[in-house]
Parts: structure tokens; sequence; C-alpha cells
């Protein structure tokens, strides 16, 4: 009635549909009534196929239509539907099981497969070939019909969602298994056979899958490794039909894509400056919930007194690296016994103290404590520039400064890296 025929549903006060509509006409009227009653008839009519396919399509259960799915190509090198079904119940349980595991009780593995199972089997139904736009939908209803638990039967009914940011998620923890694994099967396979976004053209919408698995995770609060939800879903697509491989530079561009749509997400959805993303991004961004919480507290203490001063210091430690060609995982050891300045000790001592409380709070999840600990070592920081020489003729002290700095930062750049943080540099 909506899409088909652009009518306006009538609803009750509490959202109850009621048998009438309303269509817009071009006249100034209907004296006879003709018109209304003509479109009476084609909507009587419509509704009257969708009655018949409903009574055909319930002739047979919602899972024997599976085997019909082999004959409905997905993708020419990812096989058929019945293929991807596969592939997708298998990563459905893999994230049901991480949910349990973790300690959320809703999540059932037997429910989340199920569900997986059945959630494609409405493409081979008269009623989805006749109105594609009720796919999912169909299956939910026809598996509510034949007594399928409700938990599975919404979870088929809400696994396209979200198909849009502001379309809502699937309503239980089944649902956002089953769409988790659709949309991640749709990414790894495609990718895997060289179907990559360029441009304006993006014929499987890997975009907005990508975009729905960040939604979800974010709105549902879930603990989700993608590291290991990609390299999942790549084992199983080498395991399943058709048991292609996907090489580890393909693995980093699934990675890479999918935490650009949650850097959009940060950026575009929740306030979050570009530079407070990067800086949080380049500490490492998998787990997405996680990401938003240091992000939330980066926002918090960005303008106390300490931090900018901080962060124009933690961009000249980086710069200094960089020039003397030394990763911040430089395999040197700080010797205490080389330091010639107090300045050096000073900040050696600082940082090891500082070191444990952020330790100490990270563990806790108190992210905005963490960091103001950090933004606490400006003094001694700003000390070290002022009264040290790092680049020192001596090479044994020139390395142990160097390793000094490299310490400083890897230990306090796993929350967010302070010299992504735009400043006006006072230096």
């Amino acid at each position: 009635m909506r899409d088909h025929q652009k009518y306006f549903a009538v609803e009750k006060r509490n959202g109850e549909l009621v048998p009438h509509f309303l269509a817009v006409i071009n006249l100034d009227k209907d004296p006879k009534g003709l018109i209304r009653a003509g479109h009476e008839r084609v909507l009587r009519a419509r509704f009257a196929d969708a009655q018949f396919f409903w009574q055909s399509d319930q002739k047979c259960r919602l899972a024997d239509y599976l085997p019909k799915l082999e004959r409905v190509t997905y993708e020419s090198r990812l096989g058929s539907y019945r293929d991807k079904v596969e592939r997708v119940r298998a990563i459905a349980r893999w994230f049901a099981e991480q949910w349990f595991n973790s300690g959320i009780l809703q999540a059932h593995v037997s429910e989340a497969d199920r569900a997986a199972e059945l959630a494609k089997c409405d493409l081979a139904t008269e009623m989805v070939r006749e109105f594609t736009e009720l796919q999912g939908i169909v299956g939910g209803l026809y598996a509510r019909a034949q007594g399928e638990p409700d938990e599975v039967a919404d979870a088929i009914y809400d696994h396209y969602r979200p198909v849009g940011l502001d379309d809502p998620i699937p309503r239980n923890l089944t649902g956002c298994a089953v769409a988790l694994a659709d949309k991640l099967d749709s990414v790894v396979g495609c990718f895997a056979v060289g179907v990559v976004p360029t441009g304006s053209s993006d014929p499987y919408a890997l975009r907005r899958a990508a975009l729905g698995i960040v939604k979800i995770i974010l709105e549902k609060k879930l603990p989700v490794s993608l590291s290991l939800a990609v390299g999942a879903a790549t084992k199983i697509l080498l395991t399943h039909k058709p048991k292609r491989g996907v090489t580890p530079e393909q693995e980093n561009q699934i990675l890479e894509f999918i935490l650009d749509r949650a850097r959009f997400v940060f950026r575009e959805r929740e306030g979050f400056a570009y530079d407070e993303v990067n800086a949080v991004f380049r500490s490492g961004a998998d787990d997405l919930v996680d990401a938003q919480k240091r992000l939330v507290a980066l926002k918090a203490i960005r303008k106390s007194k300490n931090f900018e001063p901080l962060s124009v210091s933690f961009k000249r430690i980086r710069k200094i690296l960089e020039k003397a060609n030394i990763p911040a995982t430089n395999g040197y050891h700080v010797q205490p016994d080389l330091f010639e300045n107090d300045a050096e000790r000073e900040l050696h001592a600082a940082a090891r103290a500082t070191a444990s409380k952020v330790q100490v709070d990270k563990r806790a999840g108190k992210y905005q404590d963490a960091l103001e600990a950090i933004a606490g070592l400006r003094k001694s920081v700003d000390r070290f520039f002022e009264d040290v020489m790092v680049m020192a003729e001596n090479e044994a002290v020139r390395k142990n400064r160097l390793a000094l700095l490299a310490d400083l930062l890897r230990e306090f750049t796993t929350i967010a890296d302070f010299s992504e943080i735009g400043t006006e540099d006072r230096r």
C-alpha cells in the first residue's frame, strides 16, 4: 500500500492499523466516488495477491525453502545464498559464543544458529518474489506463524537492520548476532574476491554494511574485538564454500574499511573532533565501545591547563624519534646510571610513578583519571626539554635519552596519542 501504491495508512492513536487509507489526487473532487472506488479496487487486488502468496507459502515450513537457496546466486565467486547461510550461521555462533563467555547471559548460541539458518529462506518464497522490499520481514512473520520462538522470529525480522544510521538496530541480542554475521560475511567475502567499493560504486552496499556493524556494536555496547571478528569470518570463508582464502593485506584492508566507518560515526554522529578521533584511533580502536569511552575522557580533559602544552611536547618527542629513526618500540632499555642531569632523573621517576597509576586506572576503565595523570607530567617534560640536550655527543647517553622518550611515547599513548591533538605550538 505504501511502496507500490503510494498510499498513506491510517492508524488509531495506539498505533493499530485501521481499514482506511489516504490517497492524494490532483483533482478538485470525486462527486460519484469513482476515483475512490477505483483505488479501493486496485488495493483490494494487491491485498488479495498478498493473501494468496501467504497461504501458498504456508503450505511448507520456512526451513523447507533452504534447499531452494542453492539456486539463488549471491555472488558468482562466492556461491549461492545457501552457501552464504552456512557462513552466516558459523559467524553468528562465533559472536554468540564470545558474548556468552563475556557474561552476557542473553546470548544463546542455539537461537543465533537457528535464526541465521532461517534468515534468508524467505528469498525463495512467492511473497518476497512479488514484494522484494519485504525480505527479512516476511521470514520473521512466517517464523512466528509457524511456532518459532519469539527470539528467533524477531531476529529474522530484524536481521537486515540497520539499513541506515537513522534506522533502529535489531531488537534482541540474537538479531544483533545474525545482523553482524550477515554484514561481516558480505564485507569479508566481497573484499576477498576484489569487489571493493570505489567512488560511487558499491553494488553490494558494503559501506552501509560496515556502518551497520559499527552502529550495532556501539548502540548495544557489545564487547567485540574487530580484528578477532574479521579473523573469524576469514577462517569461516576458507572452511566453508566457496573456500576462498583472504590474504593478510586484504584482512588489514577489511579492518581499516570498518574502522573508517567508525571514524565517520564518531565525528559526524557523536560530535567528537577530528583530532580527538585520530588521537584515539592511533592508540588502537579494536574495541569500539572502549574507544568511545576513551574519546569521552579525552574530550573532557583537553581544555585542562596541562593538556595542550603536553600535547605540544608529545609532538616534539615523536618528531625527535622519527628524525633519529627510532621507533617507539626501539628495544633499548633506559639505564638510570647513564643519566647526567637532574631533569632526566626527575622525568624518569615521574614517568614510572605515573605509569603505575595509569595502568590501574586503565584496568578500571577510569580513562579520564588516567589522562589527567598523564597530563600531570607536563612540568617534568618541560624541564627535561629546557635542561637536557637529547642528541648528546656521547652515543650511550644519546641512546639512553632517546630510549627514555620512546618509553614515554609508548607508555602514555595507549589511551590517546596526544601528538595527534591539534594545538597552537607555543615552542
